[in-house]
């Protein structure tokens, strides 16, 4: 069976190594074009591209498919059926009707819910207690396809986007795997159609979800701290100093001081008061200009008054 395989970013990465694994050479990757990064703006390959070339399979970079001659380039590979993780390209309808089987897309979120760019940060943000990944056909609208099968996993309540990130990554590698392997034996997949009254969205996330507002509660603030690492992670004015908070600690504790009042520093970290009345303790953060840091070790060579 000839697939053609279309992602960029790490959870696609993975699920590129397990069809490998699983005995799949992919006939063309596509991936997004190389990217200048960091501060010295070197151009920089994406993590499936370093994956395909490892695997010595041919890689392909359109900047779009609004040119004939790239759909015509992905035609001539005579894919069965495409299968997409994480591209971060919009596939016309002439590329979706290109393969016999279809295109299939492997999602991290169990849709309905959560269709869009960012579906493992916002089940933090909104403080679901899961999540999964969905196997799905494509079609012209943003993830609502027709649903091939569901695997679900529960949210540990203290990891991070990143770490959740990883899980959904193996167990989408696993679901693309499997897809594939029933494909190639001839098999009929299912398709259930998505119940599009209940539909959210998970959009792109920006620095403008960054800013703590302390009168949240604090489930609430500790969720976005979770959801927001590594990328573009949450941030907090303490002292009249900008701080990116990294991670925190839930506390028993209650106060009746003003949200955002800084009540005091412990050895474990910086407690500060919540829009509940509930305390949650900063610790780890990075000052501006600074290197990320442990609360502690921060505050005690920068002391900050306690908020009367």
């Amino acid at each position: 069976m000839r697939i053609v395989f279309m992602g960029t970013p790490d959870i696609a990465a993975t699920c590129l190594e397990r069809l490998c694994a699983a005995g799949f050479a992919p006939v063309g990757v596509y991936t997004k074009p190389d990217m200048p990064k960091n501060r010295g703006m070197k151009l920089s390959m994406s993590e499936v591209k370093e994956a395909a070339l490892a695997h010595g399979l041919p890689v392909f970079q359109p900047t779009t498919f609004k040119d004939d001659a790239v759909v015509e380039e992905l035609r001539a590979l005579a894919p069965d059926v495409i299968a997409v993780v994480a591209y971060g390209k919009i596939l016309p309808q002439r590329v979706l009707d290109i393969p016999p089987l279809g295109c299939i897309n492997i999602h991290a979120s169990i849709l309905p819910e959560l269709r869009g760019a960012g579906p493992v940060q916002w089940a933090i943000l909104n403080g679901l207690p899961e999540t999964g990944v969905t196997g799905m056909y494509m079609d012209a609208g943003m993830d609502t396809g027709d649903i091939i099968e569901i695997r679900r996993t529960p949210i540990d309540p203290d990891e991070n986007a990143q770490s959740l990130l990883d899980r959904l990554a193996d167990l989408g590698g696993g679901l693309l795997a499997e897809l594939m392997a029933r494909l190639a034996r001839g098999e009929q997949l299912p398709r259930t159609p998505q119940d599009h009254e209940k539909a959210t969205l998970a959009p792109m996330l920006s620095k403008a979800l960054c800013p703590i507002d302390w009168t949240r509660p604090m489930a609430a603030i500790y969720d976005q701290i979770r959801g927001l690492d590594p990328w573009p992670v949450a941030t907090a004015e303490l002292g009249g100093k900008r701080f990116k908070i990294y991670t925190a600690r839930r506390t028993d504790a209650h106060t009746g001081k003003a949200p955002g009042t800084i009540l005091g520093l412990t050895k474990t970290g910086l407690q500060i008061a919540c829009g509940d009345g509930n305390v949650l303790e900063i610790t780890r953060l990075q000052a501006e200009g600074g290197k990320r840091m442990a609360a502690p070790d921060y505050f005690r060579g920068h002391p900050l008054p306690e908020t009367p």
